[in-house]
């Protein structure tokens, strides 16, 4: 950990998107900065803030003197609270309306006595109206995109999916009528790819689509090219061919993942472990309920803070599960139903009664390495992805949107640690958890998905890939002036 007279210290202000999937992964990466040597400013919305406040208790962002919470509007309307579970309404807003709340709030930073100047902003990817901020006050802005690397790649297609006529689809059947499995075959470092293997922005008929759109800004190569770094949450190993492809499309990328597992091999400060990062308040008796299970004997299934499912494939998703005769613990938000509260069938509930547990949320990187689970049925979100591997723990998939369709494919392809739900009924999900639990297809995934948690734990320990690349991004970019940064390397 370096040290500096606080005044003259390199100060990093971070600033996620506000979802949880984006928060959980930049308070990480903040920790890590801050364990060495950097003052470090978190920058929430100020909704999400009084979230992380309720969730975690009023004491749980009081950080330290050198780790401090700020906040910005999000852009959204009063009115329009349940508008920040919807991504394309927060997109829209935070690209709007935060550039001039965000600039206040550096110059104020920087006018508060006693605390050092901002000397490096690191973003989330689709933050990037942070840009001009830096660019205004001369210091580097590292872009996280917390996607996979794949996923990344994928965006950036987007133009030229739009200029060779993929997309707009032309008509709304496209999106059943086997359209979508078109072969793709020009996307650097990736291969056998779809058009329903790329984020699932692309699945619409209207040219002014905002997440169509939004993407194309946002992965301008001008835009990408003003980015001093960009960090991706993954190893090389993982995704070794796209990763390469990337370096030619920008020099200085550094992965750092998983970010969890830097975490665990560096910090031991109980206060800054104690920042929490949880939108929802978590249901610690699951992990009670688990430890009475025999080894990989549960199957866990969370589908995330975002998606959402009709009542029809949440019926077939609950008596798919009932009718494997597995044990389960099952997150249910309380807002996973589109348009209805959540009412679990009576005969449901008693099918289930003695080999089933449902939670509105839990401590999903704890659960998943518990010895009692066997299996994670997901959406394929990428932090999930990254604690299935870290855990060892094999998947079913079940994309919602964005590009966890592009991780599903690689999950399942270039993996082999997944199978994917294609079509959401019950007998469908029934075999799949069947052949996860307890044949010889899941003994495989499982054995390979033990081999990626190997390559994992050697990336992320002392001179592997990510402990190197990490520190690499502390020395060259955020020490650095933004016109002495070096080129990084895979």
């Amino acid at each position: 950990m370096a040290s500096f007279a606080n005044t003259k210290r390199p100060h990093v202000v971070c600033v996620p998107f506000p979802a949880q999937g984006h928060v959980s992964p930049m308070l990480k990466l903040a920790k890590l900065v801050h364990h060495n040597g950097f003052y470090t400013t978190f920058v929430n919305t100020e909704f999400n803030h009084k979230r992380l406040l309720r969730s975690n208790g009023p004491q749980s962002l009081d950080g330290l003197p050198d780790f401090r919470f700020e906040t910005i509007p999000d852009g959204l309307p009063p009115s329009d609270r349940n508008a920040t579970q919807h991504v394309p309404s927060i997109c829209a807003a935070t690209a709007k309306n935060c550039l001039v709340p965000f600039r206040n709030l550096i110059n104020k930073i920087n006018a508060t006595e006693g605390v050092p100047p901002a000397t490096c902003i690191v973003s989330d990817g689709i933050m990037s109206f942070t840009l001009r901020v830096a660019e205004e006050l001369g210091i580097p802005d590292v872009l996280f995109w917390t996607t996979s690397a794949c996923g990344f790649m994928c965006y950036l297609q987007y133009r030229q999916l739009v200029q060779r006529g993929y997309t707009p689809l032309k008509v709304e059947s496209d999106i059943t009528n086997g359209y979508l499995e078109t072969t793709v075959d020009w996307v650097p470092g990736m291969r056998d790819m779809r058009l329903k293997d790329f984020p699932s922005f692309i699945r619409t008929t209207d040219p002014n689509d905002i997440m169509l759109n939004f993407f194309l800004n946002e992965t301008e190569t001008e835009r990408i090219s003003k980015a001093t770094a960009i960090i991706l949450n993954t190893f090389d190993a993982f995704e070794h061919d796209v990763l390469h492809a990337l370096l030619t499309i920008h020099p200085n990328i550094y992965t750092i993942g998983p970010l969890q597992l830097l975490l665990n091999n560096t910090i031991d400060d109980e206060k800054v472990k104690s920042i929490g990062s949880n939108l929802w308040k978590e249901d610690l008796s699951c992990v009670e309920w688990l430890d009475t299970k025999e080894p990989n004997s549960v199957v866990y299934v969370n589908f995330g803070s975002i998606t959402v499912m009709n009542y029809d494939e949440f019926t077939e998703m609950a008596w798919g599960l009932a009718n494997s005769k597995k044990q389960f613990l099952w997150i249910i938000r309380p807002d996973l139903i589109t348009g209805d509260a959540v009412n679990l069938p009576e005969d449901f509930l008693s099918e289930i009664k003695d080999r089933g547990m449902i939670a509105s949320w839990c401590p999903q990187e704890k659960v998943l390495k518990h010895r009692a689970i066997g299996g994670f049925l997901t959406h394929s979100g990428w932090n999930s992805m990254l604690e299935s591997v870290c855990a060892g723990v094999p998947v079913i998939c079940w994309p919602f949107f964005a590009e966890q369709q592009t991780n599903c494919r690689y999950s399942c392809i270039e993996w082999e640690m997944g199978m994917e739900i294609i079509d959401l009924k019950r007998s469908e999900v029934e075999i799949l958890v069947r052949e996860l639990m307890d044949v010889e297809k899941g003994k495989k995934m499982k054995l390979k998905t033990m081999n990626w948690k190997e390559e994992a734990e050697k990336a992320a320990n002392p001179g592997g890939s990510s402990c190197i690349n990490l520190n690499k991004l502390f020395n060259e970019v955020l020490f650095a002036p933004s016109s002495e940064v070096s080129n990084g390397r895979i």
